[in-house]
């Protein structure tokens, strides 16, 4: 006899498969006579729940695929239709999610599925050494921020999506969007610039000059490099003058801070490509490019750097509908490039003796601007720093004057050569547009787990450590969008830098392991020979650290003198203080100076036969201040 889940009044559970709704569903009969038995109401609703699952498979690889092609394609005008399959097939997999739940939560044979433990894609996690390095880079930027007067700002990591949108041009796919528990659509912040822009326009004329400065994470749905320091979620620090200046002058401030920080941090040669928006705009006006089409076109431009000529021009003409010709005329103006004291301001003066451009209204007012920067710029001793760049062109939408960007030997991907990023000229001067696009096929993209294009990291450079420039119209447009449509507002000239400070760590950390640097700050390790004086020890202690000495101890009662000295080994700390029960009578202490250096590529420690100098323990906090080790670390000299 079959045990009945109902009486005799029973319901018959069956699947129907509606060919009007296409979906299969549980239809309930009266059967008094032939109730149904539990195990197969049980196989009756996982056949059901299978078929489920089957369909919402198949209808997540059929919104996957669409949505890989729509990215590849990257076509703005189907940049709504990206968006939509985007949100689909988050809710389709969330709706597979919470059916797999539901089928294996009243199973117990079901196995529990293993944690992955790893980090989100784009995102890593940084070890106490790590930290360490980057602490100082970070202490070394803000350090020069205070030095030229910048005062700090903090805003929030996300923004209302309304105060990011329209900003960034191409790059707007890269933001994370988000949606509260409250319905208020919001994004992860893509920058400081747009959130110091809103912060401003709230303040409204509260405040008026000013240098603020921002450190902390922004976001962005980038394909990610993480050995170049391209990630999702990244530290950027940015200053940016506010305020109505004489002109050039805050820009060049700006330049020269740039400089001063890359130097201080020591990441090598480095070059501040300049170029002018308005100048850009007005060769591409004398060039013939459609109004609509210029923002397009610069962002081709700006991507010289990593792509030769022909690729940039194929992009234009075959991809942006640019006229070839048009192009041609562009890449005569693009190639061109001064470095240093000379060479730039020799470009300069070329274009000013340009008669097309000179009769151009926005490119007339870029170059004068151009030439009092470079006069300010050699006043700052900085000038030999500089590349005018024509090919710079930085694709967000709000710049509107002066922009730069700052590049180190590790910025340009390995395979590209400097030779090989402009086309060769024609005898006119003119690049070849009679050239062929090449014909070979392009190999197919590999994709990674996610579905998205998996990239080779040893073709790829750094790219930009900084970057920024002017932008007088950003807070002038929230002001406008906030007080209503038709009414003028004042706006708030800007101009600023954002520095890319895990790039930078990018490059530092691996010098930072061949130097050998210390990855500790802890200057004492307090020893006790004999009796373990743990009292005494955490006495010392104190009285070090409220001198503002970073001291560290055995958290042992009675530790043995070898294991201490090995502790403070581990961390390469210089000064072994040592007590002993004797010299605390006479209020004296041992202190050991401890060194390191590199042999055969090793770094080991110098071994010494002195047994350290006795010093006044009430005099041992200047002792230690006025040593050259300390003095050294107090300036930023780091111990290696």
């Amino acid at each position: 006899m079959h045990r009945f889940r109902f009486p005799p009044a029973a319901y018959r559970l069956y699947i129907s498969n509606s060919k009007s709704t296409r979906h299969r569903c549980i239809q309930w009969t009266s059967h008094p006579f032939h109730p149904l038995p539990l195990s197969s109401l049980h196989t009756s609703s996982i056949t059901r729940k299978m078929a489920t699952l089957q369909e919402l498979d198949a209808t997540i690889a059929e919104k996957s695929a669409l949505f890989n092609q729509l990215k590849v394609r990257a076509d703005p005008t189907e940049a709504a239709e990206l968006e939509a399959t985007r949100v689909k097939l988050g809710e389709l997999k969330k709706s597979r999610g919470a059916l797999l739940q539901a089928s294996g939560g009243g199973s117990k044979d079901k196995k529990k599925e293993r944690l992955l433990l790893k980090t989100g894609k784009g995102t890593r996690d940084y070890g106490p050494a790590e930290m360490f390095c980057r602490e100082h880079i970070e202490k070394t930027v803000k350090d020069v921020f205070h030095l030229y007067g910048g005062s700090c700002l903090d805003t929030p990591v996300f923004e209302r999506k309304d105060i990011l949108a329209g900003k960034y041009g191409e790059d707007a796919k890269l933001i994370f969007d988000l949606k509260d528990q409250g319905g208020e659509e919001l994004a992860l912040r893509y920058d400081h610039t747009v959130p110091l822009a809103r912060y401003l326009a709230m303040a409204g004329t509260t405040i008026t000059n000013a240098k603020l400065w921002q450190v902390g994470k922004v976001y962005r749905r980038d394909n990610p490099v993480m050995s170049k320091g391209r990630m999702r979620e990244f530290s950027q620090a940015d200053i940016d003058f506010a305020g109505s200046w004489d002109p050039m002058i805050p820009d060049a401030e700006i330049i020269s801070l740039l400089g001063t920080i890359l130097t201080k941090l020591e990441v090598g040669e480095f070059t501040v490509k300049l170029n002018h928006r308005k100048i850009l705009d007005g060769i591409f006006e004398v060039c013939g490019v459609p109004s609509e089409k210029i923002r397009s076109i610069s962002s081709a431009v700006d991507k010289l750097d990593k792509l030769p000529w022909a690729e940039v021009k194929k992009e234009m003409t075959q991809e942006k509908g640019l006229d070839p010709i048009v192009a041609d005329k562009i890449g005569q103006y693009v190639q061109l490039k001064g470095a240093g004291l000379e060479e730039a301001p020799k470009l300069l003066e070329q274009l000013l003796q340009d008669s097309q451009l000179a009769s151009n209204k926005s490119a007339k007012e870029g170059l004068s601007d151009m030439s009092i920067l470079f006069t300010l710029l050699k006043s700052y001793g900085i000038l030999d720093k500089i590349s005018f760049d024509m090919s710079l062109a930085r694709g967000l939408d709000y710049y509107t004057g002066i922009i730069y960007e700052a590049i180190v030997e590790a910025s340009a991907p390995p395979g590209l050569k400097q030779a090989d990023a402009l086309a060769p000229t024609s005898a006119s001067g003119g690049t070849d547009s009679t050239s062929k696009p090449d014909s070979k096929k392009k190999p197919k993209k590999k994709l990674d787990e996610e579905g998205e294009e998996e990239i080779d990291e040893s073709q790829v450079g750094v790219g930009s450590i900084a970057a920024g420039g002017r932008y007088d119209n950003l807070v002038g447009m929230f002001l406008s969008a906030a007080s209503g449509e038709g009414k003028k507002t004042a706006s708030i000239p800007c101009v600023g830098v954002s520095m890319g400070l895990d790039r930078i760590f990018a490059i530092l950390w691996p010098r930072w392991i061949e130097r050998g640097m210390r990855s500790k700050g802890t200057m004492v390790y307090v020893m006790s020979a004999g009796d373990g004086l743990l009292q005494e020890r955490v006495h010392l202690v104190q009285a070090l650290r409220e001198a503002g000495i970073n001291t560290e101890f055995s958290f042992k009662n009675k530790p043995k003198l070898p294991a201490q000295f090995a502790a403070g080994e581990k961390d390469e700390v210089p000064f072994a203080v040592i007590l002993g029960g004797d010299e605390l009578k006479t209020g004296l202490v041992t202190v050991k100076e401890q060194r390191w250096e590199f042999k055969d590529g090793q770094k080991v420690k110098v071994q010494s036969e002195e047994k350290g100098t006795q010093v006044l323990r009430d005099k041992l906090v200047d002792w230690i201040k006025n040593t050259q080790t300390f003095r050294d670390w107090q300036i930023g000299k780091w111990i290696s």
